[in-house]
């Protein structure tokens, strides 16, 4: 009896790649991923136009540090209360919101962008850049947490860790596409048309959002915002799991980051210009997006703990290593790797969070965990700022490198049970 003909190799890794990945045939997700996709390309090509733009026109690293200072102070003080207020109200409505908030402040920057040099002084143009960045961070506290909570809302609970998977992917491909995007469009078009331009990207978000239909309100009882926002707070504090791998992942984003200080290597240390600068500033996404391509396969279900020290550590030397090289390939190498590894503590830190959240707590643990990781790269934006024009670009870069494997190895010796720490399902 002759065989059957073997299937073709292509073939077979697709059918392997759908059969672990089902959950990209639910159509409402497909919509949320979309929206996030756009979403987060628009905001980052935002942030890369902004933070190449300041510093061309002031040539002060500490304003570009100071970006994110501005955006972390309301995205942390706001956390406390909007957590409470997710979980009491529809959570598509206020993506909505959020979305029109952010395309009146994308028109707000490009008119800004217009009105330097004749109306504005580059101090003036300076303030009302930080005034807008403010006002998103106020907008951020609110949108990260209803994102992380829409996510439970939209999937099956047996589905929650394939779903966090692939809604980190299309954040990284828009951490990917918006620096890259905007790095070329900065070169090609100027600064004027790229702001514009986020504009338009961010309404196809707001249309995304809007093809998927209102979502039931989990928590229907209603009580004192205190009271409401000590409960998220107690439960964080008392899961010591949670507790450790946020702060593990806070302190080593806070030391660990260079992203700020990019325009200087690309303008001054690696001479490279705007494309070389897009480029850097997409390559830790480019890594990332390889490494859930790569979990997408073969998901981290065995010593999650360990890996994530492993991950983080191997994070840190990357940054040693990218600060202290002045050949523009090996310095890319070293973003797309860092890439990688950080893309492996995010995908164990949102697994966590998500199954081990009750549903009618997800907003206010998610604002929680907004104070902890999100508003850290802020605070590290500012920390490599300050400490580049105290101790000089080179060894800021390093002295963070530095200090994450030192948050890792203090993790290992103060919180040994992490090694033994296992993805609940």
């Amino acid at each position: 009896m002759p065989s059957l003909p073997k299937k073709p190799l292509h073939l077979s890794i697709l059918h392997t790649f759908l059969s672990k990945n089902d959950i990209l045939k639910n159509r409402l997700f497909q919509r949320f991923l979309s929206f996030r996709l756009f979403f987060i390309g628009a905001l980052n090509m935002q942030i890369t136009i902004l933070a190449y733009w300041i510093y061309d026109i002031s040539h002060d690293v500490r304003l570009v540090g100071e970006l994110g200072l501005w955006e972390a102070i309301p995205a942390i003080a706001c956390s406390f209360f909007s957590g409470h207020f997710i979980d009491q109200k529809e959570k598509r409505n206020i993506l909505l919101t959020c979305s029109l908030i952010y395309i009146a402040t994308a028109l707000y920057f490009f008119s800004l962008s217009y009105w330097h040099g004749t109306e504005l002084t580059t101090a003036a143009t300076v303030r009302l850049v930080f005034l807008g960045i403010f006002i998103g961070g106020v907008v951020r506290s609110f949108i990260g947490p209803t994102t992380f909570t829409m996510v439970s809302l939209l999937v099956p609970r047996e589905k929650l860790a394939s779903a966090t998977s692939w809604s980190s992917t299309s954040w990284y491909i828009g951490a990917v596409g918006g620096p890259l995007v905007g790095g070329l469009l900065i070169g090609f078009v100027g600064v004027q048309t790229s702001l514009i331009t986020v504009a338009f990207v961010l309404l196809l978000s707001f249309l995304s959002m809007l093809c998927i239909p209102r979502q039931e309100i989990l928590q229907k009882a209603k009580e004192p915002i205190f009271k409401s926002l000590k409960q998220g707070l107690s439960f964080v504090f008392r899961s010591p799991i949670i507790l450790s791998v946020l702060s593990l992942d806070m302190f080593a984003v806070l030391f660990g980051g260079a992203v700020a200080l990019l325009p200087v290597y690309a303008k001054d240390i690696l001479k490279v210009g705007e494309m070389g600068f897009g480029l850097m500033r997409a390559a830790p996404g480019i890594g990332a997006i390889i490494s859930m391509l790569i979990l997408s396969f073969f998901p981290l279900e065995k010593k999650p703990g360990i890996k994530l020290l492993f991950a983080i550590a191997g994070f840190g030397i990357c940054m040693i290593v990218f600060g202290l090289s002045t050949w523009f390939p090996l310095s890319l190498a070293m973003l797309v790797l860092g890439g990688m590894l950080d893309a492996i503590s995010v995908v164990i830190r949102g697994t966590i969070l998500q199954l081990h959240t009750p549903d009618e707590m997800r907003g206010r643990v998610a604002a929680v965990n907004t104070m902890f990781i999100s508003s850290s790269n802020e605070l590290g934006e500012v920390e490599s700022g300050y400490t580049a024009a105290w101790m000089g670009t080179v060894n800021s870069v390093v002295f963070g490198g530095s200090m994450t494997l030192a948050v890792v190895l203090f993790t290992v010796l103060m919180v040994p049970s992490l090694r033994l720490l296992k993805l609940k399902k």
